[in-house]
């Protein structure tokens, strides 16, 4: 049995957004929930070069997927400036405690 390469990345796809979701649900840790929001912005990446691929336009996906990666690095860099800034100031990365602080 032979797999499309469409049906592999559709599958990957859903995989890699399940994972991120599932980690941006479950984790109550403020930098797994960054690494869980990378996971999910990665299948969001590959669902648009597929895109591009199945519509005949995959330049477009392509330069689609490398805005995202620019645009996901930023919001990656300052998150993870903020946990670290969060971490020295409240002493904590636990989002629930977090949620709960009044200043």
């Amino acid at each position: 049995m032979s797999l499309s390469l469409p049906l592999l990345a559709a599958v990957g796809v859903l995989g890699l957004l399940g994972t991120g979701l599932l980690g941006l649900l479950v984790t109550r840790n403020l930098i797994k929930a960054v690494v869980g929001l990378q996971i999910l912005v990665k299948g969001a990446m590959l669902a648009l070069v597929l895109a591009g691929r199945l519509a005949g336009q995959i330049q477009i996906g392509q330069s689609m997927a490398l805005t995202v990666i620019v645009a996901d690095t930023i919001v990656s860099v300052v998150a993870l400036a903020l946990a670290v800034q969060v971490r020295r100031q409240f002493g904590t990365l636990d989002l629930q405690a977090l949620s709960t602080l009044r200043r």
